[in-house]
């Protein structure tokens, strides 16, 4: 009986096996292997602060102009020009931006909207086809993530994607395992997207 137990494991465990080998064998670098240096994105003065494929964070004090400082990157990526200390250019294919709000009203994200669209340059009573601009505010973590992940996987083309107000990502800012699974969830959404 006891070899039954055992041989009913592991025709369980097959396919764990068979996908973590898979995992292990995509995952291996080699010393032969090349990969192309990621492009760089955005510049301020002459440091590149962005490349393609990578995630950063914006922080700062509650109050601190985070949310303005954001918006200065967006327009220049949008403009593919320098706005205020900001440089951007994302590259063909890549063009198009996803701004996700989790704080704030609707009337303070179209304000934020119209600020972008006025550093870039752009009128602010017509909609750009390079931006997204979406308000999460009044859903649970869950679903923000879940709409993020919708929006990441039927809109192809985004080079930027900016999440203002990650922590409402998930329900206790302080619980480390809802911390690594959004974490996680970034680090997939930057090399699949």
């Amino acid at each position: 009986m006891e070899n039954e137990r055992r041989t009913e494991y592991n025709v369980d465990m097959r396919p764990e096996e068979d996908f973590l080998s898979d995992i292990l064998s995509a995952s291996q670098i080699r010393a032969t292997d090349t990969y192309e240096t990621p492009p760089q994105i955005i510049w301020i003065d002459n440091s590149t602060i962005a490349t393609l494929g990578n995630f950063s964070a914006s922080t700062g004090k509650a109050k601190s102009k985070k949310t303005f400082n954001v918006s200065a990157i967006v327009a220049a990526s949008l403009a593919g020009k320098q706005v205020l200390n900001y440089r951007a250019h994302l590259p063909e294919g890549k063009r198009k931006i996803l701004y996700v709000d989790t704080e704030q009203s609707r009337f303070h994200c179209h304000n934020v909207l119209e600020r972008i669209l006025r550093l870039a340059g752009l009128p602010t009573t017509t909609d750009s086809e390079n931006l997204d601009f979406i308000c999460l505010r009044e859903y649970s973590p869950a679903i923000r993530i879940g709409v993020i992940d919708y929006a990441l996987r039927q809109r192809k083309g985004y080079g930027l994607v900016i999440i203002d107000g990650i922590r409402d990502l998930m329900l206790d800012i302080n619980s480390t395992g809802e911390s690594v699974e959004v974490i996680n969830k970034m680090m997939e959404w930057s090399s699949k997207y």
